[in-house]
């Protein structure tokens, strides 16, 4: 691996979410209207929403909150469309960014994301003229100090419920595998007692782009908190070594 602290970005992440619960419920609120439309309320019979529930409860969402959100997708916000749009593109030095929205306007959206880019000196691509350069992975990140577990003992466990990649870091583990398997390696590791930092589907970059420039990393940033702090914006995946 490259030695970047995985756990210090998600960290970091996470932190900036906190901040923001606001807009992280305003997305699983969206993404519960889609999955009931596609499926129904019933999280029983509905694969997807009950994914969604699972992640709601994680950012420490109410369950009366996520009930009501049910409710309302199944009455009169049923009509409501939301769908999820991809866009890719550049910010400065050629950093590849891939951002993934979920929206009921179109044109808002990439008027938005448009000028994110623009504001940092990027620029939007083509799709697919960035994606090439990651990796879809499941990836589980645990802290090694909620973690008693020898490194060794952890990644005999996860291999042998279908990890593909184990690495360790100065302040954290990281666990990869298929996207396919996240689930069933992460319910190995929570049957063993481990705390999760985080187990999700993600982009992860093939190689890291280091960035010296002040003014470049000033845009960049520029660029990716623009993007964070528009509702319409489910998640952003960026190469730059930060």
């Amino acid at each position: 691996m490259s030695g970047h602290s995985k756990f210090a970005n998600i960290k970091h992440k996470k932190e900036k979410n906190d901040a923001a619960k606001g807009k992280i419920f305003t997305i699983i609120g969206r993404e519960i209207a889609v999955a009931v439309k596609e499926g129904g309320p019933d999280p029983a019979n509905n694969f997807k929403l009950a994914k969604v529930i699972e992640k709601a409860k994680s950012n420490n969402m109410p369950n009366d909150t996520i009930e009501r959100g049910i409710k309302r997708a199944s009455g009169e916000l049923g009509n409501v469309n939301y769908e999820y749009i991809t866009y890719e593109g550049y910010g400065p030095n050629g950093i590849a960014i891939i951002v993934n929205t979920l929206t009921d306007n179109k044109n808002r959206t990439a008027g938005n994301v448009r000028s994110a880019f623009t504001k940092g000196q990027g620029s939007i691509g083509t799709p697919g003229c960035v994606s090439f350069m990651f990796d879809k992975r499941g990836q589980i990140i645990i802290d090694k100090e909620e973690c008693d577990m020898e490194a060794d003992d952890l990644m005999m466990i996860a291999l042998d419920a279908g990890a593909e990649d184990f690495n360790e870091e100065e302040d954290s583990f990281e666990i990869l595998t298929d996207p396919d398997s996240l689930e069933e390696v992460r319910d190995a590791l929570k049957a063993e007692g481990i705390e999760l930092v985080s187990a999700e589907v993600t982009m992860i970059p093939q190689n890291y782009v280091t960035l010296t420039d002040e003014t470049a990393i000033k845009n960049l940033q520029k660029t990716l908190d623009l993007l964070d702090d528009d509702d319409d914006v489910e998640s952003v995946y960026h190469n730059w070594d930060e």
